[in-house]
């Protein structure tokens, strides 16, 4: 849409307060960009009140009746029988189906809900849509609990061969679960009570963040456009944006703090019925991962904080002729380098050329986002912040929400989102059940897709100051996805803890969120007043405890993986499409080996550091190092 379009379509009514002015500013700043998409979900469903929705809705919770009828009491005696490969594999494909349905539904829903949280018709669609399909997965709750009770001696004979056969990786995993079950009656408890417990403070979180508004430079902007204010090349609109932030969540931190305190104890509730020792224990297991094994990587990105964060701002503030930076200009662009707006159609260029230079496969699966109406670009009020690759079910297709506003940054999110989305696909032939990939390697396939479209920006360029700036930028993605995430693992932890001797404060909180930032950013980021609050936007924190770490993970593991795709060795690209498209049928280690990588070694995480330390070693050797 052209400018004059755009004051066309607004001149019928002149802009009466912030909010409206707002939006102008907003439809100008999309004009720059180009036209940017917005999903079309009617792959899933046309309408929240189409009749397709509420009878595939009725649908979910006949089958799922019908099945705990047929099924309910019956599966060790089935188990038991000499059909049982036959028989069990017929209940598995059934229940298999009855997920798939359930979680089309309640994929729409929450599509819908991200769109915009404030809207009460969408907010009331999906808690609804959620407490009646939450309703549903009490009847197949039964399922996965009596699998577990039967013999490991019997289960292993009728998965043998015959139709059960298929489901082994999907019931092997059911089994890790085993020792932290809990009688029927007991999860079944659990499972309609999330509604009114971790599902509704979840919710809350979400709707109130999405309401907030922070005051900058006249406009009353949401959360998304205001941490973007945070990379303005104007210092002075970086420091605004940051009092905004920090002076709107202070004045909301009671109800950040109620949530996290209420979360955290809900969480230690069920952790201590489940029998779990530690803190992040459940995570670890939901991810297939040895805690060892995540210990031995946050000891190791810690260690080297002083090699890679300490190192890397001592030099940024050089750059910006100080001693240290305050917090706002962390993430600023390097002085005296040309920023400009990059529109989408180049971002969807630069991203399907990176793709296709590695794989045309790749590009075509890529294109599919772009071309099918998979992708939310756009921000506007109320739109969930950030970014996603939402899977939703095999008999469907991934969505991308993404908020885009030009920055060099925000190419590498579609990347990033786009390497989530491709594995999605290549992963969705294992099945509702076995699609889902384990976090230890959920980010595999996006933090690839952004370095391959780095580097093929990089190699592009040849002006030393552009060159500077982009390895800075990467380096500080880096250190953001390595550094920052195990930091706030570090912080979840410390809360965690602290909340199972009594509820906290506020002020407590904030100093737990400050002393963990200080350790991993070090003395050349100066915290002023105003940092403290911070903790209180990252929905990580509320949405899946402990989660961050799998970012690092994903970090350090790709970055030994283009190790070894940069030494062109044969066959790689068929390992790595093998590798996305075992989707969850697999542990993570049975899928490195053939790249001859091994995450339990304690040496595999200095090839991932160490790859970061070797791009800040190249600033430090670039002529000058003061960009020019």
């Amino acid at each position: 849409m052209s400018r004059r379009a755009v004051f066309a379509a607004l001149s019928a009514e002149l802009p009466r307060g912030a909010e409206e002015l707002s939006a102008v500013r907003g439809a100008l700043q999309a004009a720059d960009l180009g036209v940017l998409p917005e999903w079309d979900l009617t792959d899933l469903y046309p309408s929240m009140d189409a009749p397709a929705f509420r009878d595939d809705l009725d649908r979910a919770e006949a089958e799922s009746r019908t099945f705990a009828e047929r099924y309910a009491g019956r599966i060790a005696e089935i188990a038991a029988a000499p059909d049982a490969s036959t028989v069990l594999g017929e209940a598995v494909e059934t229940y298999e189906r009855i997920e798939d349905l359930m979680g089309r539904l309640m994929s729409y829903a929450g599509l819908v809900y991200s769109g915009d949280t404030t809207d009460e018709i969408r907010a009331k669609f999906y808690g609804d849509t959620r407490e009646r399909l939450t309703t549903a997965s009490g009847d197949l709750l039964f399922f996965g609990l009596e699998l577990n009770g039967v013999e490991d001696a019997v289960l292993d004979a009728a998965m043998a061969d015959g139709p059960l056969a298929r489901y082994r990786p999907w019931i092997e995993d059911l089994r890790r679960e085993k020792p932290h079950q809990l009688d029927d009656r007991t999860e079944k408890l659990f499972l309609e009570k999330s509604v009114t417990s971790s599902a509704a403070w979840d919710r809350l979180f979400n709707e109130t963040i999405a309401s907030l508004r922070f005051p900058v430079q006249g406009e009353r902007l949401t959360l998304e456009p205001t941490l973007n204010k945070l990379q303005d090349p104007d210092g002075a609109v970086r420091k605004e944006a940051a009092f905004a932030i920090g002076d709107t969540l202070q004045a909301n931190l009671r109800i950040f703090t109620l949530i996290t305190n209420t979360l955290a104890k809900d969480k230690e509730i069920s952790d201590r019925w489940r029998g779990f020792k530690d803190v992040a224990d459940a995570r670890h297991l939901s991810n297939r991962v040895e805690p060892e094994v995540v210990a031995a990587m946050v000891e190791a990105v810690r260690a080297a904080y002083p090699r890679l964060s300490h190192r890397y701002y001592r030099l940024k503030a050089k750059w910006f002729g100080v001693e240290a930076l305050p917090y706002w200009d962390r993430n600023a662009p390097l002085p005296k380098v040309e920023q400009r707006t990059i529109p989408w159609a180049q971002a969807r260029d630069t991203v399907l050329e990176a793709y296709n230079a590695f794989s045309p496969d790749m590009a075509g699966i890529a294109r599919k986002f772009f071309d099918g109406g998979w992708i939310d670009a756009p921000t506007r009020p109320g739109k969930a912040p950030g970014a996603f690759a939402h899977p939703t079910v095999p008999s469907a297709h991934p969505y991308v929400l993404v908020n885009y506003q030009g920055k060099p940054r925000d190419v590498m999110t579609l990347a990033h989102e786009l390497g989530h989305g491709v594995h999605q696909v290549l992963a969705a032939s294992n099945g509702a059940l076995m699609a889902p990939t384990p976090l230890t390697l959920a980010e595999t396939a996006s933090v690839f897709g952004e370095m391959l479209t780095f580097r093929r920006l990089l190699g592009q360029t040849t002006d030393p100051t552009q060159r500077r700036a982009m390895l800075a930028a990467k380096v500080e993605d880096m250190i953001n996805t390595v550094v920052r995430q195990i930091a706030f693992y570090s912080f979840e932890r410390k809360v965690h803890l602290a909340r199972a001797q009594g509820e906290l404060t506020a002020e407590q909180i904030n100093e737990l969120w400050m002393s963990v930032q200080a350790e991993s950013l070090g003395p050349a980021i100066t915290l002023d007043k105003g940092y403290e609050p911070f903790w209180a936007y990252i929905p990580h924190f509320i949405h899946s405890p402990f989660y961050v770490y799998a970012y690092a993970f994903g970090d350090c593991l790709v970055n030994s993986l283009y190790g070894v795709y940069a030494r062109a060795e044969p066959g790689f690209v068929e390992r790595y499409f093998a590798l996305l498209s075992a989707g969850g049928s697999k542990p993570y280690g049975e899928l490195l080996k053939p790249f001859g990588l091994d995450a339990s070694d304690p040496g595999f995480w200095q090839i991932g550091l160490g790859m970061i330390e070797g791009m800040i070693a190249e600033l430090e050797a670039m002529e000058g190092a003061q960009p020019t």
